[in-house]
């Protein structure tokens, strides 16, 4: 497995990077993002399909990963009712990391999904060293908490 230093420095990109480097530039999720950071973004997660049905993350649990949704989505529950459905373009797990608190919530694939899987250490990474990951993970989070 490559890591994400290894593949800096002349080891090929793994084929998913470039793919998903594309889809968050055509999202926007990231607005002020380089395409340099873009790829570092892919770089850092690890693309997942998701099968319809199957849970992300569980309430009550500890926060170590984040998922951003390149195609497909997802819904919300806390209990067994749902409270929201994100998709396309949406970050989810970020709250926990962000707030170092156990999860409030339970995340399952609503459709069958694409995602960019983040543990915490590169989340973390990342809001440290690009910018628009930084202030997109504070949006999403003052925006949930908000609403």
């Amino acid at each position: 497995m490559t890591s994400p230093a290894m593949a800096s420095y002349g080891a090929p990109p793994r084929p998913d990077v470039t793919e998903a480097a594309a889809r968050l530039a055509e999202l926007n999720a990231f607005p002020g993002a380089s395409k340099s950071e873009l790829k570092k973004i892919a770089l850092a997660g690890h693309t997942v399909t998701i099968r319809e049905g199957w849970s992300l993350m569980w309430e009550k649990t500890p926060a170590d990963k984040a998922y951003f949704v390149l195609h497909g989505k997802l819904s919300v529950r806390h209990g067994h009712d749902e409270f929201a459905q994100l998709g396309e373009g949406d970050l989810v797990g970020e709250m926990a990391i962000v707030h170092h608190q156990l999860r409030n919530a339970t995340v399952v694939a609503a459709t069958d999904l694409e995602v960019l899987h983040f543990t915490t250490e590169a989340v973390e990474a990342l809001r440290s060293t690009v910018p628009a990951f930084a202030e997109a993970v504070e949006r999403t989070a003052v925006s949930r908490l908000v609403g």
